[in-house]
């Protein structure tokens, strides 16, 4: 039995799914003379399974943004209540190609929100790109290069909120990203909670990293995706800034 090639459509673009070429039968040939063959059935069944699993796209499980035009940015209200975004706070990602997927975030960020009656009316975070890091070191120092974030050239992107709408108890927050010296807008889902002690912002949501002239393709018979799963868990506190809390440190 040879398993060679599964076309996939990805994000509307077609991906091919190089998985390893190997016979099960004859690789297991001391198997398949103990196991029945309903037995062997269902075990390659499995396998096979397994190995398409490996291709799934991480971003197909969340809300995919599209880039515009940078919009005007919102001004804090005169009567806000400013708060300070802590290190507990991460940002992840998911980035994946056809092969399979890996997982990251930043170290280091930092930022302010602002909020009044139980609404966030402005906010900025600033990310280090040096910070970055994943599951993999070979990858991270890839991450860094011209291929993809190029952090020599452009070692900071900042995230500023544009817009936070509510509707049906859902938010829509809108805002200017400033990635890899291309800024656009784009609007994601979160939750998003605004107390006297607190401001919390939890998202998920995928961007598409072409829209930011990243455009490293990976390998041909391994194929870098277009779209990237951003993971947000922000705590905003009242009070100053920690050593922790500040880009610089």
């Amino acid at each position: 039995m040879q398993l060679d090639m599964i076309e996939l459509s990805v994000v509307n673009h077609p991906f091919i799914c190089n998985l390893e070429r190997h016979s099960i039968m004859k690789k297991n040939n001391a198997i398949a003379m103990l196991l029945p063959k309903a037995q062997l059935t269902t075990l390659i069944a499995i396998a096979t399974a397994g190995l398409i699993t490996g291709c799934s796209d991480p971003s197909d499980k969340v809300a995919k943004t599209t880039a515009s035009e940078a919009k005007e940015v919102a001004k804090p209200a005169a009567t806000a209540m400013d708060y300070v975004i802590r290190a507990e706070s991460t940002i992840g990602f998911v980035g994946s190609k056809v092969t399979g997927s890996h997982t990251g975030g930043f170290k280091k960020f930092a930022g302010k929100v602002s909020a009044t009656g139980g609404k966030v009316t402005a906010a900025e975070v600033k990310i280090d790109m040096n910070s970055i890091w994943s599951d993999n070191d070979r990858l991270t120092g890839h991450l860094k290069n011209a291929d993809f974030f190029d952090v020599p050239k452009f070692p900071t992107s900042t995230f500023t909120v544009t817009t936070i709408e509510s509707a049906s108890g859902t938010n829509t927050v809108t805002g200017n990203l400033d990635l890899h010296g291309v800024t656009k807008s784009i609007s994601f889902p979160a939750d998003v909670q605004a107390t006297e002690d607190a401001v919390t912002v939890k998202a998920e949501f995928a961007i598409n990293r072409r829209e930011f002239n990243i455009n490293y393709a990976g390998r041909a018979n391994d194929l870098v995706r277009d779209n990237v799963v951003l993971k947000l868990d922000i705590t905003a506190t009242p009070g100053e800034a920690r050593p922790e809390d500040q880009l610089g440190n």
